[in-house]
């Protein structure tokens, strides 16, 4: 190892363990990578295991200054090719990541590499800042949601103080209680109790996610800096007021547009991809006509009833508009996701259905009009910073939220009744591809796409703030 080898400061770099997560992570560690630092990206074993079986072997090797380890999830071994169950998962990290990690940050301090000067833990896995307080190093907490997400998650005590939540009993699904205006949370106006994360909508006073997420966001406030994937101008009033209560943020995204800034290389065009990708996606829409396409992917953790799958299968085969649909294995509940063959039937012309794609190449195709999704964050940012309006259909966590926000403030959406009724699907189809409203929202979207790029270009607010961060880290490392 030279001397400048060794006087690199090194970055620990530890995603939350799902793929919504790991894939923001990445896209920072690279950026940071790209700045002269030494990394090391901690996948669990569980998901190191995955991305071995989706991208190869090839994919973990990394670089002399890039490197992939792992630490254990503290779950039974299991091998199936799924995404893990949220609640027993987030609960096992967070009992017992910690000492997993101290051990291998001095496997790593004694293994020739620079010594580890940094942690970069998601904003749900907090014992990264414990394991930076035990080694006396700086952290950082990277959120990868959204901003008004966290902010909602800072409400989570509030909600019980007021016994609101823990929910009386489970009339309030349906009896008009989630309809409840909610004006006190700073920053964000319009909100009502349906708008919040999801995880408030439970009986169990002891709730694991509700326990834990509001836990995690306050635990992110004991941090040195808080880092967001996303621009002020998308996010200025939320983030305005978490500013107000905590003033160390550094807002870099959308990530997917700074990443623009990373020299090319056969390393910074690896996707961490848990699920192996369809190339024939690209194929496909090569042979649409230009906006004609719907692209329809409800993220990596969404799973749905049999029924449902169905009802939104034949809105879109009704709505005669061509799509491309993901649809996971896992998908559907409990058993693997069958479709009808008289819909194959039906779609066989302008319907193409794979299991997992490079969804911003797709998005950034000429050729798709609009994106039915779950509203996950990636996908909300990735659809903003390609000009692509949305059809929300969010199933849990934040999503809620940025649903409300892609409908409301920034005029991009429209929203699937969460009980799916193909003659919905058809209508919320035909409104954003035929209607006067759908050309609206496709001209707003291709405002915020304008805005993102302002920000993530040299010398705009996303890319100034990412340096600012460098810097903090150089002179935090140094000391």
């Amino acid at each position: 190892m030279g001397l400048t080898e060794a006087k690199k400061p090194h970055v620990v770099c530890i995603p939350c363990p799902a793929q919504g997560h790991v894939t923001p992570m990445m896209q920072l560690a690279k950026l940071i990578h790209s700045r002269g630092f030494h990394i090391t990206f901690v996948n669990t074993e569980f998901n190191h295991r995955r991305l071995v079986r989706s991208k190869g072997a090839e994919a973990t090797k990394g670089l002399p200054d890039f490197r992939f380890e792992t630490i254990p999830d503290g779950l039974p071994e299991s091998d199936i090719d799924a995404t893990q169950d949220v609640p027993s998962l987030s609960d096992s990290t967070r009992k017992n990541c910690l000492a997993p990690l101290l051990e291998l940050i001095a496997k790593l301090n004694s293994s020739g590499v620079p010594p580890v000067s940094c942690i970069v833990s998601d904003g749900v896995m907090s014992f990264g800042i414990e394991a930076a307080r035990l080694l006396g190093i700086p952290e950082f907490q990277f959120w990868t949601a959204s901003a008004c997400g966290f902010m909602c998650y800072l409400q989570y005590d509030e909600l019980s103080e007021r016994g609101i939540v823990p929910f009386k009993d489970e009339n309030f699904t349906n009896d008009g209680t989630l309809d409840t205006p909610l004006d006190w949370i700073p920053g964000m106006s319009n909100m009502r109790l349906k708008d919040m994360p999801s995880f408030i909508r439970t009986t169990d006073p002891d709730d694991i996610m509700f326990d834990f997420l509001g836990s995690e966001a306050r635990n992110c406030l004991n941090s040195s800096a808080i880092v967001f994937n996303t621009f002020d101008e998308l996010e200025h009033e939320v983030l305005e007021a978490i500013v107000a209560k905590f003033p160390r943020i550094y807002t870099v995204g959308p990530l997917n547009l700074l990443g623009r800034h990373v020299p090319e290389s056969q390393f910074s065009s690896m996707t961490p991809s848990l699920w192996k990708e369809d190339s024939n996606c690209i194929e496909w829409l090569n042979q649409r006509e230009p906006e004609s396409v719907v692209y329809v992917n409800y993220g990596s953790v969404t799973v749905m009833s049999d029924h449902h799958l169905k009802e939104f299968a034949w809105g879109l085969a009704n709505s005669k508009h061509p799509f491309l649909w993901m649809v996971r294995p896992d998908v559907v509940m409990g058993e693997s996701a069958v479709l009808p063959e008289e819909f194959f039937e039906e779609i066989k012309d302008r319907g193409f259905i794979a299991s997992w794609c490079h969804q911003d190449l797709v998005l950034s195709h000429r050729s798709v009009a609009a994106f039915l999704t779950h509203c996950g964050w990636n996908s909300t940012l990735e659809s903003i910073s390609r000009g692509v309006p949305v059809i929300c259909w969010p199933f849990f966590a934040e999503q809620q939220t940025n649903c409300r926000f892609a409908c409301t403030t920034w005029g991009i959406g429209m929203e699937v009744n969460p009980d799916v009724n193909r003659n919905d699907v058809e209508a919320l189809v035909k409104e954003m591809m035929e209607s006067e409203n759908g050309k609206k929202m496709k001209k707003k979207a291709l405002e915020w796409k304008e805005k993102a790029e302002v920000a993530a270009d040299v010398g705009g607010s996303s890319y100034s703030n990412f340096d600012r961060f460098i810097e903090e880290v150089l002179s935090v490392s140094r000391t």
